[in-house]
């Protein structure tokens, strides 16, 4: 059979032309593939700028499902998912980054990061430490030392968080002197670590050498020396504690009244509070001069409250004062007095600073926001 060389020149220009034609079809492809993801990732970051987060993740999971080896769409989605609260979403997605071997070292810290975050936020703090740790030497090192500050004080470890405040102390950013002092208080208010006066006193001198000016640790020691029988040398451990820490003397004015009964020294007592009174116009310094007085045998003590209010207006010491008083209609006085103490008892509870949550007693964490030294020594009706 004879080979007919019509059909190669018929034959190449029809490869030509399937060629050319089915290069178009990939190039157009390409094209509305590369239009689709910016697309998909502008219209997710205006999304997220206008808040709406449903519509911001959707889009930027087609951005991912067009693009996938985009990291920046991944760290977004990730992030995402976490501040919606889907923390198990967030975890897959900064799982995945770790488990590529085309990013960076410095992109794998970012996403080992931002795991550790995800398991903090879920409450998974054995495994967010565990991810925190692995962050040691990296540029994240600082924001995981802050991180295990507070797994270590919500765990109430306070060895560790004394060695983490160690290392953030000496890394130059802000003082952790304050707090380093906190936790050898805790440790020596806790009956598990310390069963012995000696120990605590021990612990509470190294946080006195902490801080030199904070409130936490004299008052504390005050509280064991007296416990211990040492009730001069708690005495005098307050009035130190009144020169390098005025701002506490609401805190620790009623606990002098009682050491100067038990020592007998009630003149000294007042004379020492009435001194500070002129400076600092405390109700809880006036209710332990008071206190004092009628440890005296003094019996009109109200006047006392009469003369706060010249000074401040206060209902809790009006309240105090009218509770002393004969009136007229004496028959309701005591309905009135049930109201006004009704009225004056949210007064008279300490706030935090910080969040605003409110306590009967006076803390040094605050028990809502977790903050240090948040609540002011003066009642709510005193700020």
């Amino acid at each position: 059979m004879e080979f007919d060389i019509s059909w190669v020149l018929f034959g190449l220009p029809l490869a030509f032309g399937l060629g050319w034609l089915a290069s178009r079809v990939d190039l157009r492809q390409l094209r509305f593939e590369n239009r689709q993801t910016p697309r998909a990732y502008f219209k997710g970051l205006n999304y997220l700028l206008n808040e709406q987060q449903d519509q911001a993740i959707d889009a930027f999971i087609e951005a991912v499902q067009h693009d996938p080896d985009t990291s920046e769409l991944h760290f977004a989605l990730g992030n995402l998912f976490r501040r919606r609260g889907e923390y198990e979403r967030a975890v897959r997605v900064h799982q995945h980054l770790l488990s590529r071997g085309d990013l960076s070292q410095a992109d794998l810290d970012r996403a080992q990061h931002a795991l550790a975050l995800d398991f903090f936020k879920a409450g998974l703090l054995d495994r967010a430490e565990d991810a925190l740790s692995k962050l040691e030497g990296t540029a994240f090192a600082e924001q995981a030392h802050l991180a295990l500050l507070s797994i270590y004080e919500r765990s109430r470890d306070w060895a560790k968080a004394t060695d983490i405040a160690h290392k953030l102390n000496a890394s130059g950013n802000g003082s952790f002197q304050g707090r380093l002092a906190h936790y050898l208080c805790e440790q020596a208010e806790s009956n598990e670590t310390t069963q012995d006066n000696a120990t605590k006193i021990r612990l509470l001198q190294q946080a006195i050498d902490t801080a030199p000016h904070a409130a936490r640790a004299p008052l504390a020691m005050a509280k064991v020396l007296s416990e211990s029988g040492e009730t001069q040398a708690a005495y005098d451990t307050l009035k130190r504690l009144a020169h390098t820490a005025p701002s506490a003397v609401p805190l620790l004015a009623p606990r002098l009244a009682v050491l100067a009964q038990e020592l007998h020294c009630l003149d000294d007592a007042l004379q020492f509070l009435e001194h500070l009174y002129q400076h600092t116009a405390s109700l809880d310094v006036l209710q332990a001069i008071v206190s004092l007085r009628t440890a005296r045998g003094e019996t009109d003590t109200s006047q006392w409250f009469a003369k706060h209010l010249e000074r401040e207006p206060s209902l809790v010491a009006a309240t105090q004062w009218i509770a002393n008083e004969k009136f007229e209609h004496q028959q309701f006085h005591p309905q009135v007095q049930r109201a006004l103490e009704r009225a004056a008892k949210p007064l008279q509870r300490y706030r935090c600073a910080a969040c605003g949550f409110e306590a009967t007693q006076h803390f040094w964490q605050c028990p809502g926001c977790q903050a240090w030294d948040s609540y002011p020594p003066k009642r709510i009706e005193e700020l």
